[in-house]
């Protein structure tokens, strides 16, 4: 049963809004019902809901939207709009020249929700999982503000430097998980294929096999008979955390408390977190939002639970009217130096800036750090690689150099 509830398909609907214009677009769900439920919540009337066919080579021609995709219409709707290009001929000129199929359709989707008079950011918020309430917020506040073009650069900026932030942080993460899978791979292969046919070899020397080639022999029947078992018992405990991890609460905490505690990963991820608090925030002020719910957008863009709730609980109290700087430094997650640059912000009224510095120094520091993890982990791993093939093979030729005493 959660197995189908995660399982979504794209659907194709088309239905009347409030005003009676019709709209069409497409959206991701469980089934056409839980779509129109959707639709209806949106204040569509939905007419029209059918399943999106799939493309024959595997959806290489549907696209997917992805995170780059969204940074590059940000900045593309404000350089039309800081050009003078209308609107909705900025949504045309963009669509229709885009290279995704998908994007193009989102973006006609939203083109048309703004012809039939909704404000861009009630348009965006129909598409939740391609805009967040981080990117709706922003886009409220400019149209408000009359500053649009403006703030849908700064959405590029922080959407560029946050998944840029991201796919270091899964470098770094990945590198040496990707070895280990490898080295497991080669290994199996080893003792499943190679070293059965060196087995036979030995059984005709009539002497004594050194103990490390009897211990990898062992290993290799053990290999043989119960590989299976295994891949089972690897794909089960791989399933257990995937389905612990999206249902339990206590279980997502524990790993982001473990994580920011591991010795050397964890530094860098608290950095990445810290800088992504300080962009996400700054990126708020600039655009006139409100302290306290700048606060809970934040939260949300934190990455990790541990720094979530204590961003919820800073928020709390400054709602009581403490300042941001003294609930930083009661919250113990942030150093020194932040809450300081927060503090002289506060004092000369540039909080958003001195943020902006804060993002741009950690940034930084995840850059080197990443960079010197890489450096300091292509010797080790290289040596870790050498000594199970190496050993596995130095296993296999012991015996040979031995036969001479046989003879």
């Amino acid at each position: 049963m959660a197995t189908k509830t995660a399982s979504k398909d794209t659907f194709l609907w088309e239905g009347v809004d409030k005003k009676g214009t019709k709209v069409k677009g497409e959206m991701e769900g469980a089934s056409p019902a839980l779509v129109k439920s959707e639709l209806r919540r949106q204040g569509i009337i939905p007419k029209k809901v059918k399943k999106k066919p799939k493309s024959l080579f595997g959806g290489a021609k549907k696209g997917k939207i992805t995170p780059q995709d969204i940074a590059l219409f940000s900045r593309q709707m404000s350089t039309m709009m800081a050009s003078g290009v209308p609107l909705v001929q900025s949504f045309d000129i963009i669509g229709k020249g885009h290279d995704n199929p998908a994007m193009q359709t989102l973006i006609m989707a939203i083109k048309s929700d703004v012809e039939g008079g909704n404000t861009f950011a009630d348009a965006l918020s129909k598409h939740p999982l391609q805009f967040d309430s981080l990117y709706v917020n922003l886009v409220t506040a400019g149209e408000h503000a009359g500053i649009l073009e403006t703030l849908l650069e700064k959405i590029a900026t922080y959407k560029e430097k946050t998944e840029s932030m991201k796919g270091k942080i899964k470098k770094a993460l990945f590198y040496p998980l990707a070895v280990i899978v490898v080295a497991f791979i080669i290994t199996a292969i080893l003792l499943i294929f190679v070293v059965p046919q060196f087995e036979d070899m030995f059984n005709n020397f009539g002497a004594d096999l050194p103990a490390l080639t009897m211990l990898v022999v062992e290993l290799s029947k053990l290999a043989q008979d119960w590989w299976w078992a295994a891949l089972i018992f690897i794909f089960a405990i791989f399933q257990v955390l995937k389905q612990t991890k999206q249902r339990s609460k206590k279980f997502n905490e524990l790993l982001d408390k473990t994580i920011l505690k591991a010795p050397i990963i964890g530094p860098i991820i608290t950095k990445a977190t810290i800088a992504r608090f300080a962009r996400t925030l700054s990126t708020m002020f600039a655009a006139g939002v409100p302290l306290v719910e700048a606060m809970n957008t934040v939260a949300g863009a934190a990455g990790n639970s541990v720094y979530s709730k204590g961003i919820l609980r800073m928020r709390d109290d400054i709602s009581t009217g403490n300042q941001l700087n003294v609930v930083m430094k009661q919250s113990e997650l942030f150093p020194n130096m932040v809450v300081q640059m927060v503090a002289i912000g506060e004092e000369a009224g540039s909080i958003d800036s001195m943020l902006a510095k804060v993002a741009d120094f950690y940034e930084e520091q995840v850059d080197d750090a990443v960079d010197g993890l890489t450096s300091l982990l292509e010797p080790l791993i290289m040596a870790f690689l050498g000594v199970i093939v190496g050993g596995l093979v130095v296993a296999m030729y012991l015996p040979i150099f031995k036969m001479g005493e046989v003879v």
